[in-house]
């Protein structure tokens, strides 16, 4: 082993101090818990972050496809053969013609705007994440009166399944009294919640046919949404699409239409690693402060233990292993603390929201309706292997003086 029996010995010993170093054992004890609390912190910091990238990138690529194709100037005609030949590209899942227009939707208890999707009943029904949060009967959701809307935006009109909602288009016709708005009703066939807000209280789900009759779009649909099994992998498929088009159409993919959103939350999440981050170097330095007093309270042990026939090694790895024991633990705890806390963040939320009385994670602000972690065990590696480095990297100059240590001076002004 690195370290003999007597150097453990010793060094274990300095750790436990006497009444008259209590002090430097509290600078210990206080470096033990900054070192803890810094890496549990940047453990669930960093696993919130990676939630909220998930959770969003799950739920935006669940309800849009991972590349729009639109039509130059206008909508999509003779859409099914383009569709058909879509699928045939490597790596396509699923294509989704659709037809997409703004609307009004009222009820007796108020209105607001919102977002109409006309889609195959097939075609939606057939999504994961529609199959998961879908309530209500999917053989209603058929022929030209039925809809599905967000739970959010049907608790906000006061309907449930059954009711019938209006919808109120901008576009509407041209009379001898000039434009008059489209308004028609139509029965709630079924509600869904994916939990994300801008969804849930915002989009109206309708059958294509429907949509293309209401929004006036005959044999047309706004886009075609193309979903492919590796999400990263879009450009390949995206240039694919545009050799079969031959550039007739416009192509959008996910990567371009969030962009600013995803790398803001990187750029947010680099941040927060290098901010808490300093939360460990600064308990580092408490170690460096508490072994160089350690130091110069063993002084004459030291000058005694050199003229014993300890080498300057020796008294080296006595101190290092003093330093880096409680670097070693803190760094241990911290990333058990870390860990559970972040896989048990919902009910901690849930358990805080209860005592205060107050509701902590708004989803109208934060998009999703739970606090979402994700540990990713690559990280957790980082962040254990940098606490370590600093914890050792601080004990060295403590070190490395007492092994320089004079045993005559140090005797001399004991």
């Amino acid at each position: 082993m690195i370290f003999d029996a007597f150097e453990r010995m010793v060094a274990f010993r300095y750790l436990r101090a006497r009444r008259k170093e209590g002090f430097i054992s509290v600078i210990a004890g206080f470096s033990l818990a900054g070192i803890g609390l810094g890496v549990a912190t940047l453990i669930v910091v960093m696993a919130v972050m990676n939630g909220f990238r998930h959770e969003l990138l799950g739920r935006i690529l669940g309800i849009n496809g991972h590349i729009g194709i639109y039509g130059n100037g206008g909508p999509l005609a003779d859409f099914d053969p383009l569709a058909q030949a879509i699928r045939g590209i490597p790596g396509v899942t699923r294509v989704i013609p659709t037809a997409e227009g703004q609307v009004f939707a009222t009820s007796a208890n108020g209105g607001t705007g919102a977002i109409v999707r006309g889609v195959r009943p097939d075609d939606m029904l057939s999504r994961p994440i529609f199959q998961k949060n879908f309530r209500g009967k999917p053989e209603d959701f058929r022929g030209d009166d039925s809809v599905i809307v967000g739970y959010r935006l049907a608790e906000k009109l006061g309907l449930r399944i059954g009711d019938t909602i209006s919808l109120i288009s901008p576009k509407g016709n041209a009379t001898a009294f000039g434009t008059v708005p489209r308004m028609r009703g139509y029965r709630i066939a079924g509600t869904f919640n994916i939990g994300m807000f801008e969804y849930d209280s915002g989009f109206v789900f309708m059958p294509l046919e429907a949509a293309q009759t209401y929004f006036r779009l005959p044999d047309s649909v706004t886009q075609i949404e193309v979903f492919v099994e590796n999400p990263d992998m879009v450009p390949e498929t995206r240039k694919a699409i545009n050799d079969l088009t031959g550039g007739t159409v416009r192509i959008y993919d996910w990567q371009q239409a969030n962009a600013n959103f995803f790398n803001a939350i990187q750029v947010e999440r680099n941040v927060m690693f290098l901010i808490l981050t300093l939360i460990i170097l600064v308990a580092a330095f408490n170690i460096i402060s508490s072994l160089i007093m350690l130091v110069k309270d063993k002084g004459r042990d030291i000058a005694v233990l050199r003229t014993m026939g300890a080498t300057r090694g020796m008294i080296m790895r006595i101190f290092f292993l003093s330093g880096a024991s409680v670097g070693v633990v803190g760094t241990v705890f911290g990333t058990a603390l870390g860990v559970w806390f972040a896989t048990h963040i919902e009910q901690i939320r849930q358990f805080i929201q209860m005592i205060v009385g107050r509701e902590l994670f708004a989803a109208e602000i934060y998009f999703l309706t739970q606090l979402p972690a994700r540990v990713e065990p690559g990280e957790v590696v980082t962040v254990v292997l940098m606490a370590l480095g600093l914890s050792f990297a601080a004990t060295i100059y403590p070190s490395w003086r007492a092994a320089n240590l004079d045993p005559v001076e140090a005797l001399r002004y004991e």
